[in-house]
Order: structure tokens, then C-alpha cells, then sequence
């Protein structure tokens, strides 16, 4: 403020000497306008009219120079960056009234047309760069959003597959070992059972193989258990598909949720099993069918939860996609609630898959 008050001085006082010198009211009208520059980020608006007001007094004084419009030129810049646009019509119609006022009093139409078109320049000038550092600013912002929302999914889809191979690895451990282990213990069990039938004494390493079965089944029970806890995941499950269908339009899927029926308490594996079918379909629409966006419909039933996902990818009854692990994971979840899973391509184009989860869960 204080260079701009300085420069506005300095340029009345370095004029031809054929112009009217500086008097008090010549250096207390640069100074107002200068000094109401403390509010340009506050009232931008207000200090560009202050400004524009000390600028015409000036110059219709007949004060010599161009300093004075210093002070305009800082606030029209500061409230076009602002986003105030529209408040460089005051400044410009304040100069083409001036102008006109000038050569109907006898003024010089080509001295009154120079000074006019110089200052319009300036004025232009100054709303350019405003314009264009606002525009900057925007995408310095819009880069910056991007880069969260990229280290954003990154995170979540590397907390996804370690959440999905843990349960797979549960799934293994719990297909093979658990029921090896089960039948190793029967076996010892009814060794047991047969030698104490009999009355013989039963072998040590016969009880102890019984024990260490018990032992490890318990065990293994309760590495499963840890392995299939999801913690560490956010997402639980319908109530937290809004946040699932952002996360879809932030990594280029966008996807509308639609809901309804009577919302009830649902068995936590009806919930989980909702939540990962809508996940897997949206993250194949966006990964395989060329989709551009999707729609995801949660229907609550009297005795059924059904989920229904439909992309608009380039899926049709003739060219069906070749079934991946991820519609097969889907369909084992399905069955293993004692649900019914429809994926295929509908007759209009894209892929649709519906699931209809019984709430009443069988063990």
C-alpha cells in the first residue's frame, strides 16, 4: 500500500510541466485510493468504486500524470482474482463517461482519447492477470484434489485385496485343514472309545494325537477367525454403500444408489455379503465392460434383501464376457447364504447382476 501511495505521488511530481501541478488535494486523492487498499480482501468490490472515484476526481481536476490509477489497477486485480468479474464494468464505464464528459468541455478529442485508451489498457491489463492467476489457483487446486483422491483409491483398493486374500486364504485353511484335522481327531476319538470298549489300555500316543487335535482344530478356528475380521476395513455393509458409489465416481464409474422398501436389521453375513457383490460388480463394470456409468438398486423384502447392479458397457446376449473370479466369488457368496445369483448381459446392452440374499441365514 505504502509503494503504491509512493508510486502514485512520484508520478504526479516527475509530469510535463505543462500540466497542473500537484496541490494537497492532488496528493490526498492518490492517498485515499491507496489507503483503501487495506480493505481490497475484505470489500474488493467496495475499493474498486473508492479507487475508480479518486481516479475521475483526479484527472477532472486536471491533475498531471498517471500514478493515480495505480491504486485502481491493484484493486480490480485483487477483485477479479477474487472472482468478482463483473466489477471491472465500473472502472471502464467510469472512463468512457469521463471521456465523453472531457470533449464535450472543450478537451482535446486526441489528448482525451490517448489518456482514455492508455488507461483502458491498464485496466484490461489488470483484469487479464486477475483472470488468469484465478484460473491458475483453480488448477493448482483441482491437481492437488486429484492427487488425494488417487493415493485416496490406491489405499482402499490395497486394503480391498489384502481384505480379499485374507479371506481366501480363510476360505483354503478352512477347506483343507480343518477338515483334515476334524478327521484325525474322529479317528483317535473312536480308537479310543473302541480300546476302552475292549477293556485294553489305550496307547499314550493315541491320546495325545487326540489332544493335539483338539488343540490344533481350536487353534486354527481362531487363526480363521482373525483372518476373516475385517477390522481393518471401513466399509461394513448397505449403510455404507453411498460411500462405496462416491469412491465408484472418484475413480472414473460414476453410479447412482437407489433404495427402497422398509429397511431392517439384517444377519451381519447378509450385510458383508451385499456390500462385496455390489463392490465386485461396480469395480468389473469399471475395469472390464467399457461401462461409462452404472446404477445400483437395494430392494428390502419382506424375507429377502436383493441387489440389483446394471452398466451401460458394451456387454450384449450375443458377446456375453467370459465368467472371472470375481463373478464366481460373487455366486460362492450367493449360494453359501442360500441365495440366487443372475449375471448376464441385458437385451438393451450392458451387464446386470441381481442377487436375492435370504434374511433368514442357514448355518
Amino acid at each position: 500500500m505504502v509503494g503504491v501511495a509512493a508510486a502514485a505521488t512520484l508520478a504526479g511530481l516527475i509530469a510535463p510541466v505543462d500540466r497542473t501541478h500537484l496541490d494537497p488535494l492532488g496528493y490526498a486523492v492518490p492517498l485515499v485510493g491507496a489507503l483503501s487498499l487495506l480493505a481490497r480482501r475484505r470489500v474488493p468490490n467496495v475499493v474498486v468504486v473508492v479507487t475508480t472515484v479518486c481516479v475521475a476526481v483526479y484527472y477532472d481536476l486536471g491533475y498531471p500524470g498517471y500514478g493515480a490509477s495505480l491504486p485502481l489497477i491493484v484493486a480490480l486485480y485483487t477483485a477479479v482474482l477474487a472472482g468478482h468479474r463483473r466489477i471491472a464494468l465500473v472502472p471502464l464505464a467510469g472512463l468512457l463517461v469521463g471521456t465523453v464528459t472531457r470533449v464535450v468541455t472543450g478537451s482535446p478529442l486526441r489528448e482525451s482519447s490517448q489518456s482514455a485508451f492508455l488507461l483502458a489498457g491498464w485496466l484490461v491489463a489488470a483484469v487479464a492477470m486477475g483472470a488468469g492467476h484465478r484460473q491458475w489457483r483453480a488448477y493448482v487446486r483441482q491437481l492437488e484434489k486429484r492427487a488425494l483422491d488417487a493415493e485416496r483409491t490406491r489405499e482402499e483398493a490395497a486394503r480391498r485385496r489384502a481384505a480379499e486374500e485374507r479371506l481366501h486364504i480363510a476360505r483354503e485353511l478352512h477347506d483343507s485343514l480343518t477338515h483334515s484335522i476334524s478327521v484325525i481327531t474322529m479317528q483317535a476319538g473312536v480308537a479310543v472309545h473302541l480300546a476302552n470298549k475292549r477293556g485294553e489300555p489305550v496307547p499314550e500316543a493315541l491320546t495325545a494325537i487326540q489332544a493335539a487335535g483338539r488343540d490344533a482344530n481350536r487353534e486354527l478356528r481362531a487363526t480363521l477367525g482373525v483372518l476373516r475380521a475385517e477390522s481393518d476395513d471401513p466399509v461394513t455393509g448397505v449403510d455404507a454403500l453411498p460411500e462405496l458409489v462416491a469412491r465408484s465416481a472418484t475413480a472414473g464409474m460414476p453410479a447412482t444408489l437407489t433404495r427402497s422398501g422398509t429397511p431392517v436389521a439384517l444377519p451381519a453375513a447378509v450385510d458383508r455379503a451385499a456390500y462385496r457383490i455390489v463392490q465386485e460388480a461396480l469395480t468389473n463394470a469399471g475395469r472390464h465392460s467399457g461401462a461409462a456409468a452404472a446404477t445400483v438398486e437395494v430392494r428390502h423384502l419382506p424375507d429377502a434383501l436383493v441387489v440389483e447392479v446394471c452398466d451401460d458397457g458394451g456387454a450384449t446376449p450375443d458377446s456375453p464376457p467370459v465368467p472371472g473370479i470375481g463373478l464366481l466369488g460373487m455366486r460362492e457368496r450367493v449360494t453359501a447364504l442360500g441365495g440366487t445369483l443372475d449375471a448376464a448381459p441385458r437385451p438393451e446392452g450392458g451387464f446386470r447382476v441381481r442377487a436375492e440374499l435370504p434374511l433368514r441365514v442357514t448355518a
